[in-house]
């Protein structure tokens, strides 16, 4: 794609200078301080340092962008003023220009950039190089429109994802009212009605708690190791030198596939194997409503089906026989647990033996179905809320260099943006 102008037309880029280290800290004392990307969230940044010596900064609504290592190129919106290490750069407009807009002349220029990027073993990319970024000759008027477009989508994504994450938010603290804090079992116990649970919900619950060797727990429930209540199977790869076995229409997920924020459900991965692929490698055909456990290297990733795929070998399926989403939750409680017990000199592995040391609370079968029948719709909403935001960030990819080069009007643009969410 070939442009006229330069990003140097349209922004500024502060490199990020890095204070002494005696001079950070975990309090919060002088500005919260970014390093690179391991702060990042998925659109602001989550500090857990602070300086008293900040050196340079990147302020409210600029882009922070990873100009070191292996995440070279990683982006995130700054929402506050933040002093910023030379692991980033922050990028702002300049005379007006729309701060979207740039974004996706950058975005747009991105693989070009990090195909020069200099360094012998990673990327790493200077001043001069992000203002070099090609860019296209356009009007201040221009570049707001199409930062309007690229913001109402964005808008929509962050939307979409905060809603999803406060509907998690609710079936976890429901799970663990009902299966950690035993609320329903103790209001019984003291007499009273269970608060906020229909009568036919609440003769689900026993009425006393009795002692066990790991506490107190409701009286005929019973403490287990959660492999007693789910199958645990493992993955596989189909051999990379097969091109036969790759390119496929199966999903096929590893640790990179994870969900964030909001994204409990994976609906898709990076990469897709064959059934021919399938046929002659370990990997397994997941049905739908199946926990996944990254179990290797990064350990305590949890992501729950929603379509049949396959995980490869530094994953577990666990297929709960009495409730896919009380499987999930049950899990997610016991994550901690399950990162404090790995095993592996080299890398962090969580085993099949780890899984069997995890004993967890198992409730009356129908107390179970009920809970995954009150979660189940706010479940749905996940999934679908998901799915949208997939939808949306497809159709941004697919606008966003035609936005960039004139060959999409904004006013075009819009219909596109409408039909996707109809």
């Amino acid at each position: 794609m070939e442009f006229e102008g330069k990003l140097s037309d349209y922004a500024e880029v502060v490199m990020g200078q890095s204070p002494s280290g005696e001079n950070v800290s975990a309090q919060i004392v002088g500005p919260p301080l970014l390093n690179g990307p391991t702060e990042f969230g998925p659109s602001h940044p989550r500090p857990v340092q602070w300086t008293r010596d900040p050196k340079k900064f990147a302020k409210s609504g600029n882009i922070l962008f990873c100009v070191r290592g292996s995440t070279t190129g990683r982006m995130n919106w700054a929402d506050q003023t933040y002093a910023i290490g030379r692991g980033l750069a922050a990028i702002r407009g300049k005379n007006g220009f729309d701060i979207r807009f740039i974004r996706g002349v950058i975005e747009t220029g991105l693989p070009d950039l990090l195909a020069l990027a200099t360094g012998s073993t990673f990327p790493n990319v200077g001043r001069d190089d992000l203002l070099a970024i090609p860019a296209p000759m356009i009007s201040l008027e221009g570049s707001i429109a199409i930062g309007s477009v690229l913001k109402a989508i964005s808008d929509r994504i962050d939307h979409n994802r905060a809603l999803a994450a406060n509907l998690e938010a609710i079936a976890r603290r429901l799970f663990k009212s009902w299966f950690v804090d035993f609320d329903p079992v103790r209001a019984k116990a003291a007499g009273e009605k269970p608060p906020g649970l229909a009568d036919d919900i609440a003769a689900l619950f026993p009425d006393r708690l009795v002692d066990s060797e790991l506490g107190e727990i409701p009286e005929g429930w019973v403490y287990q190791p959660i492999t007693r209540i789910a199958s645990v199977l493992s993955g596989g790869t189909p051999k990379r030198s097969v091109i036969e076995y790759w390119d496929g229409d199966i999903p096929w997920y590893s640790v990179v596939d994870s969900p964030t924020d909001g994204n409990m459900f994976v609906v898709r991965t990076s990469e897709y194997i064959t059934q021919l692929g399938l046929e002659k490698s370990a990997a397994k055909l997941l049905p739908a409503g199946v926990t996944i456990l990254s179990a290797r290297g990064t350990v305590g990733k949890l992501a729950l089906t929603c379509c049949p795929m396959t995980i490869n070998q530094s994953c577990y399926a666990i297929k709960g026989d009495l409730g896919d989403y009380f499987t999930y939750f049950t899990i997610a409680q016991s994550i901690e647990w399950l990162k404090q017990n790995v095993h592996g000199a080299v890398f962090d592995t969580i085993t099949k033996a780890t899984l069997d040391g995890m004993t967890v609370v198992t409730p009356s079968e129908k107390a179970i179905q009920a809970f995954e029948i009150v979660v189940k719709p706010l479940m749905v909403r996940i999934e679908s809320s998901v799915r949208e935001r997939l939808a949306l960030s497809s159709i941004r990819d697919l606008l966003l260099p035609r936005l960039i080069s004139g060959k999409l009007r904004v006013e075009d643009a819009e219909p596109i943006i409408e039909e996707t969410l109809a």
